[in-house]
């Protein structure tokens, strides 16, 4: 019973792994030292066949390799799907406005209205035109078909016809660009204009923003551009700690020529517009999948020459492999290059060289052994 709820203890709190594993090494360290000491003048040291004795006593874990993502990191902000500014298409005295900046607007909304003057009347005139071009076109073709009138007279008739149909859409055109509108639903972000402004043809009006959906602007290195396609998901972190699913949507074809960087983008859902534009944002974006185990950082160590990795176990012997980064997490990182699997010196690494020959035993052994004492 003290067995099983000693061990219930050591999973239910991470941090006894640690002070365990660091107990049952001093014990088994003190043990060893003890057993040699009182066996000194009965037996000859010990030498491995290759005539090594073992330096130090270190404990190791297998590690069985999975298949991992490798992954990059990029920061970037939020931006609008659709952004659209709107201008005057006529001269005139804004009369109206119906919109207040910030307010929600639907496609076709009217947001402000332009002075008429008197396009009405000269609508009014165009049409009347129209309608006397148009008979005096039959009637010139009627003619025509008669043999009573000549081709230039006809052609006459039908450039004044076209004349006054091009009039007319001018004027109706002209009527109908004196109300602003919203191309599409979105919100009124920025009104450049008050009531009694008078705005020339292209003067601004308002900005109109569609935040349905948000697009994260980015910029990747030329390393691992080719790694990235369009549609692939992403994985969004708002500076809100918020985590959102999203979707590569644009890659560029051209670097910068100061950075080197291709721009992306990245489109996630907004759908009740309540993520503003413009803020910061993470994204993680897998590159490709390998074989990596993942270790925590008290299983790295430095070589000799002070280069960053782990120590493995092989025959007895440690061998020192440099560390190929794959992704870095809270509470560990994942390495590559170490095979389907690996043993790992997790204790006494710090007492072991790189081709060492060690007295190594099993983590599990040794608490195994522990907990039946």
């Amino acid at each position: 019973m003290f067995g099983v709820s000693f061990g219930r203890n050591i999973i239910g709190r991470p941090w006894l792994v640690s002070l365990t594993l660091i107990i049952v090494l001093a014990a088994w360290l003190a043990m060893g030292q003890f057993n040699v000491n009182a066996q000194d003048d009965k037996k000859p040291p010990h030498h491995s066949q290759s005539g090594e004795t073992p330096v130090a006593k270190v404990m190791f874990d297998t590690f069985i390799a999975q298949p991992t993502s490798k992954t990059i990191e990029l920061y970037g902000r939020t931006a609008p799907n659709r952004q659209a500014r709107l201008g005057a298409e006529v001269a005139g005295k804004i009369i109206r406005l119906n919109v207040q900046k910030g307010q929600a607007v639907q496609q076709g909304q009217v947001i402000a209205n332009i002075d008429k003057r008197d396009l009405d009347i000269q609508l009014q005139r165009a049409k009347a035109m129209l309608s006397v071009k148009e008979k005096e076109f039959k009637a010139a073709q009627s003619l025509k078909n008669r043999g009573l009138q000549g081709e230039v007279a006809f052609a006459s008739a039908q450039a004044a016809l076209v004349d006054a149909r091009a009039n007319f859409s001018n004027v109706e055109t002209a009527l109908k660009n004196t109300e602003v509108k919203a191309p599409f639903d979105g919100i009124l972000d920025h009104r450049f204009v008050e009531l009694g402004d008078f705005v020339g043809v292209g003067d601004p009006i308002a900005t109109v923003i569609d935040l349905k959906k948000l697009l994260i602007e980015a910029d990747v290195s030329e390393r691992h551009i080719q790694y990235l396609a369009e549609g692939q998901q992403a994985e969004v972190r708002t500076i809100d700690n918020r985590h959102h699913q999203g979707t590569i949507r644009y890659i560029g074809r051209v670097s910068s020529s100061s950075t080197n960087t291709f721009p992306i983008e990245i489109e996630i859902d907004n759908s009740e517009s309540a993520m503003p534009a413009g803020i910061s944002a993470e994204v993680l974006l897998s590159l490709s999948e390998v074989l990596a185990v993942k270790v925590t950082a008290a299983m790295l160590a430095l070589d000799e020459q002070g280069n960053l990795g782990i120590k493995t176990l092989r025959e007895q012997h440690v061998h020192f492999v440099p560390i190929q980064l794959v992704k870095a997490e809270n509470d560990g990182v994942w390495l590559s290059g170490l095979g389907d699997q690996v043993d790992i010196i997790v204790l006494g690494q710090g007492f072991a060289r790189d081709g060492d020959l060690v007295m190594a035993t099993k983590v599990e052994d040794a608490i195994d052994t522990t907990i039946k004492q």
